[in-house]
């Protein structure tokens, strides 16, 4: 039918999806030029594209074609649809349906086959309408009963869809927070949706226009911009403003998977039956085992007691044995192993372990028998280690204490409870070894925000007696474990550290001691490596080093434990090669850690700094970190921490007293810029 077109033709089309009308002006080859009603102008479209009108006088055809609003004034009411309709198919004896032109179809619909009616039926023809179909020879045709009633029920069934759309996006446009109860009112579809908002929110710089979601943010009425998307998300409690962009999709950002009732609830009941390893214990239940840890602290893994025997005392360092319940290889295994660590955030933790089990079961609690690896050793007089002993034990810790109480304890050392302070002093020795061996000592005041009700918290922790005390005990331990495993040739999570060349005495004493100083060592420092065969520490002072005193928050120390538990009752031990595999494993969710921890803490420090930001600080000059760029490294004081920033002026010597103030600050966008003079 396309080779009949004839120039002033009036053809139907479709033009990007809207029904239009139009005259034929040429034809070229394959396609026609159209022209259009109103402010439209001509286009170049196939000729298979255009559906013929049928027979049309020629003063309706060569009548001025209309406008879009005059198409709009004529509207077909559903009974003369279904009259045309039916007199069309009335007649007809067998299966054939006679097909019909606009034309024809116009004069029964609306009685006045003028350009302006055309247009209309031929925009009514490709709306909803159910009576009539083009077909592919682009003649048109009344549907067949069954199909009528098959788009009856479509169109049933778009409308409950729209209907049902609707109540969905009426619960988001609600400006009340999005809690759980009510995200369950959303169907699948509509939540994914939402969570593709959230990945807009988290995703990389760049037009959100061009991304997923784009088209529920036309719904929701947002621009296409990421801090209006941000405002809506926290408005409704579906994101915390405060959150690591990095927590998003890591090993932390879901919930455990283990921590239900069933699970807990078997691990509970086997705590208190005898577990494998339970006849090998040793009963270490009299000693006075004191835990010492922040106020806030909820997994107790470690404690201290001393042994009074003839000559110099015995130092005990019992460690929680969570490997008494957690089998390799189980899910609650594979979980911890999956998050590597327990993540210490500003808001609290994000634990390796479900803290209803890391905080009962696992833990060593105030008066309560405990399953524990015990460590003994020997010092002698100049703080090396003589004898040692390694083995699973029963412990019952007496006295949970904080720092402070330890300090305290330490301090006064009352009548009948002298422990602590001699656990301090033994292991001010151990120190004092260390350091002649070559041990660098950063102890010093260090600053962390917390999330407080109001905003951020700074909290700043003083390396106390009580601190330094029980750091010594941990570093002491995961000394005589890695002795044990360089003895035997066993394989362990070996922390190391290669040697550096230090900064020279004399270039060290032009420089203030204090954080000037340390800053000026650590430039030196090598990063610390983890291997499975003994190696030194440069840092800490040690010939080989195993970290082994929380297995509750480090899934490498309940390797270590488990190790060390097989060689204690005549097992076999992993392998080198599987030990190696597994820790390879921890690395990815390790670097992830130390990202999202660096994150956090940066933000609460501009959320700090813009609560301060008129105020003015007194920082110490570190180093250059881009001398080309003025950017430099300062102390503040004030919050025992380290920030970068743009120095002004001369250039500062390290130890160089400057004055700090807030340029430019946008927690929101991660933005800090300072200024030191």
């Amino acid at each position: 039918m396309a080779s009949d077109f004839q120039t002033d033709d009036i053809v139907g089309v479709l033009l990007k999806g809207q029904p239009l009308i139009g005259r034929l002006l040429s034809c070229k080859g394959s396609k026609a030029v159209l022209a259009f009603g109103g402010q439209r102008r001509d286009q170049e479209i196939p000729l298979r594209e255009l559906v013929p009108c049928g027979e049309l006088s020629d003063s309706v055809r060569r009548s001025v074609l209309p406008t879009p609003e005059q198409v709009q004034s004529i509207v077909l009411s559903p009974r003369v649809s279904a009259e045309a309709w039916w007199l069309l198919v009335s007649d007809v004896t067998d299966d054939t349906i006679p097909w019909i032109s606009l034309s024809d179809l116009t004069d029964l619909l609306v009685g006045q086959p003028d350009l302006i009616a055309l247009a209309a039926v031929w925009s009514w023809l490709n709306g909803p309408q159910i009576w009539f179909r083009l077909r592919r020879d682009r003649t048109l045709q009344a549907r067949p009963l069954n199909e009528i009633r098959q788009q009856r029920l479509k169109q049933r069934r778009e409308h409950l869809q729209r209907e049902h759309d609707l109540r969905q996006l009426a619960l988001l446009q609600e400006s009340a927070p999005l809690t759980e109860q009510r995200r369950q009112l959303l169907d699948p579809s509509w939540s994914d949706r939402l969570d593709q908002l959230l990945e807009l929110v988290h995703g990389p710089e760049a037009d959100l226009g061009e991304m997923p979601g784009l088209g529920l943010l036309q719904l929701l009425g947002l621009p296409p911009d990421r801090k209006a998307l941000k405002t809506w998300l926290v408005a409704r409690e579906l994101l915390d403003p405060h959150q690591p962009s990095a927590l998003r999709g890591s090993a932390w950002s879901s919930h455990l998977p283990e921590a239900n009732a069933e699970i807990i609830g078997e691990l509970l009941a086997r705590a208190a039956d005898t577990c494998s390893g339970d006849d090998t214990r040793v009963d270490l239940t009299a000693q006075r085992v004191y835990t010492l840890d922040d106020a806030s602290t909820q997994e107790i893994d470690d404690g201290l007691a001393l042994e009074p025997v003839d000559g110099d005392p015995w130092i005990w360092i019992h460690i929680a044995d969570p490997a008494r319940l957690i089998e390799p290889d189980s899910p609650l295994d594979h979980e911890a192993r999956r998050r590597a660590t327990s993540l210490y955030l500003a808001d609290g933790v994000l634990p390796m372990l479900p803290l209803k089990l890391a905080t009962e079961v696992f833990s060593l609690r105030a008066g309560q028998r405990c399953p524990a690896l015990s460590v003994g050793v020997l010092l002698d007089d100049q703080g090396a280690v003589v004898a040692s002993r390694c083995q699973r034990s029963w412990v019952q810790p007496r006295y949970r204490l904080t720092y402070e109480d330890g300090d305290e304890l330490i301090e006064l050392a009352p009548p009948g409870d002298e422990d602590l302070a001699q656990l301090s002093s033994l292991l001010k020795r151990r120190f004092n070894w260390r350091q002649r061996r070559g041990a660098i000592n950063f102890e010093r005041q260090e600053g962390r925000f917390r999330r407080g009700a109001s905003g951020p918290e700074l909290q700043v922790i003083d390396p106390s007696p009580a601190r330094v005390m029980v750091s010594e005990a941990m570093l002491l331990m995961g000394a005589v474990v890695a002795e044990i495993g360089r003895k035997e040739g066993m394989a362990l999570p070996y922390r190391s550290q290669p040697p550096a060349e230090l900064p020279s005495a004399h270039e060290l004493a032009e420089i203030p001691e204090g954080p000037a100083r340390d800053a000026a060592v650590k430039r030196c420092l090598s990063r610390g490596l983890q291997g499975t065969s003994p190696m030194p520490h440069f840092s800490l002072g040690l010939e080989a080093y195993v970290q082994a005193t929380s297995p509750i928050r480090r899934y490498a120390d309940l390797l270590a434990h488990r190790q060390l538990m097989a060689w204690i009752e005549q097992r076999p031990v992993m392998s080198e090669p599987l030990l190696r595999e597994q820790l390879d494993a921890l690395e990815n969710p390790l670097r992830q850690a130390i990202q999202i921890s660096r994150e956090d803490q940066r933000h609460w420090q501009q959320v700090w700094l813009e609560q301060h930001r008129d105020q003015q600080w007194s920082v110490q000059f570190l180093r250059w970190l881009r001398p080309q760029d003025r950017l430099a490294l300062v102390h503040v004081p004030d919050l025992a921490m380290d920030l970068v920033g743009h120095a002004d002026g001369e250039d500062p010597a390290p130890g160089q007293l400057l004055t700090m103030t807030v340029l430019h600050v946008d927690p929101e966008r991660g933005e800090l810029k300072l200024r030191f003079q």
